[in-house]
C-alpha cells in the first residue's frame, strides 16, 4: 500500500513538473539560470543609495590613505545599487570598483544584469609603493588587502569591514532587507557568511579595472569587465596562478590611452593569458562578437586627446558617439558584460612588439 502511495505521488509531481515547464515556468532557470523577479508587484527599476559606515559600524576610516567616511562635513563612504525588475534577471551582480557610473549602471541593468559600486580603500594609489614598489608584489598585494580587508601588504593595516569584498556583502545584505523587490537575497550564501562568488561580475576603469583583476586571481568569480586597464607595469601579480579562469577576464581599451600606447595594457592581457581567447580586435571594423576575443580595442575620435582617450571606454562625456547621438560602443559594452564565457576566440602568439619589461 505505501508503495502505490508513493508510485502514485511521483507519477502525478512528474506530471505537475512537466506541465511547469510547458505553461513556460520553470523554461528559463532551468535552461538559462535566470531569474526574475516575479514578486515586484511594480516592476520599475531601483535606484538606492546609503552609506557604508551606516550598514556596519565596525568598518573604520584610514586617514593616511585617505580612506575616510566624511570630508569638509560631507559623507564620501556613498554606496550606490539599481536594479530593473522590469527586466529579466540574468541572476548576476556586478560590483563595480571605481565611482558611480549612472550611465554605466542604466546599461547593466538593462542587460539583466544587478548592480552596485562600493566604497573601500581605494585611495591609497600614489601614497603607498611609493617612490617605487619594493618587489614585483608590493603594489598588487596593496590592492589585495584593499579588495580583502585580509593582510597581504605591511604598507596597510586594514581589517576585513574595510575591504571591498565585506564591504559589498554588507551592502547587499541591507538591499535584500531594503529593496526584497529586487530580490538581491540570491547573491548572499548565508551558510558562510559571504556573496555566492560564481554569481559576480567584478569590473572596474583604470585603478578600478586594476584592483579587479588582482582580486579575480585571488577570489574566483563569474567574470571580470577591465575598461582601460590593468596596469601596474612594474609588477608581477598578472602571471600569478588563477582561482578565476582567464577566459573570464574581458578587456578594453582606446589606443590613444597613455597606458595602451605604453604597452601597460597589453602587457598584463598577455601576461593574464587572454592572447589564447583571440587576437586584438578593433572594434571600429568588426562587429559583434569580435571574434569571441578577449582584448579589444577602439581608435575612435576623441580629438586626439589621450587623457579623453583613458575615460572614452566607460560612458560618458569622454565617449564618442555616432550621428544620431547613440554611444558608439553600446555593443562593446554588452558584449564585455554578457558575452558567453564559453564562445572563445582562436589562440594567438603573444605580441613581440609589447614591452613585458617596464621599470616604473
Amino acid at each position: 500500500m505505501q508503495f502505490s502511495m508513493n508510485y502514485a505521488f511521483a507519477r502525478f509531481a512528474n506530471r505537475f513538473i512537466v506541465r511547469m515547464i510547458l505553461f513556460g515556468l520553470l523554461t528559463d532557470a532551468i535552461n538559462f539560470g535566470a531569474k526574475t523577479c516575479a514578486e515586484d508587484p511594480n516592476p520599475q527599476r531601483y535606484q538606492l543609495q546609503t552609506r557604508a559606515s551606516d550598514i556596519d559600524p565596525s568598518t573604520k576610516p584610514h586617514p593616511a590613505i585617505g580612506f575616510l567616511f566624511e570630508e569638509k562635513g560631507k559623507p564620501i563612504d556613498i554606496e550606490n545599487a539599481s536594479v530593473d525588475t522590469r527586466v529579466e534577471s540574468k541572476g548576476k551582480l556586478v560590483i563595480w570598483l571605481m565611482g558611480h557610473n549612472p550611465l554605466l549602471f542604466e546599461r547593466l541593468n538593462g542587460y539583466g544584469l544587478h548592480a552596485i559600486q562600493v566604497s573601500y580603500a581605494n585611495q591609497w594609489f600614489g601614497k603607498l609603493c611609493q617612490p617605487k614598489p619594493r618587489d614585483g608584489q608590493a603594489r598588487g598585494n596593496v590592492r589585495l588587502e584593499a579588495a580583502t580587508g585580509q593582510d597581504f601588504s605591511d604598507e596597510l593595516d586594514l581589517q576585513k569591514p574595510d575591504g571591498a569584498s565585506e564591504r559589498a556583502y554588507q551592502f547587499v545584505k541591507w538591499l535584500s532587507t531594503e529593496n526584497p523587490q529586487g530580490e538581491w537575497d540570491q547573491f548572499i550564501d548565508s551558510g558562510k557568511a559571504t556573496l555566492e562568488w560564481d554569481k559576480v561580475i567584478v569590473a572596474g576603469s583604470s585603478h578600478g579595472s586594476t584592483t579587479a583583476a588582482r582580486f579575480a586571481k585571488h577570489q574566483r568569480v563569474d567574470r571580470v569587465v577591465m575598461l582601460c586597464g590593468p596596469r601596474d607595469q612594474d609588477q608581477d601579480w598578472q602571471s600569478l596562478p588563477s582561482a578565476t579562469p582567464a577566459n573570464r577576464f574581458f578587456g578594453f581599451s582606446h589606443v590613444l590611452d597613455g597606458g595602451w600606447t605604453g604597452d601597460h595594457y597589453c602587457r598584463s592581457w598577455e601576461m593574464l593569458g587572454l592572447h589564447e581567447f583571440g587576437p586584438i580586435v578593433n572594434v571600429d571594423e568588426t562587429a559583434s562578437p569580435y571574434q569571441n576575443s578577449r582584448r579589444l580595442i577602439s581608435a575612435a575620435d576623441v580629438g586626439d586627446d589621450a587623457k579623453r582617450a583613458h575615460s572614452a571606454v566607460t560612458p560618458g562625456k569622454a565617449s564618442p558617439k555616432s550621428d544620431d547621438g547613440s554611444f558608439l560602443y553600446e555593443p562593446v559594452w554588452r558584449y564585455l558584460f554578457t558575452h558567453p564565457v564559453d564562445a572563445l576566440g582562436q589562440p594567438t602568439e603573444e605580441d613581440a612588439n609589447c614591452t613585458r619589461v617596464h621599470s616604473q
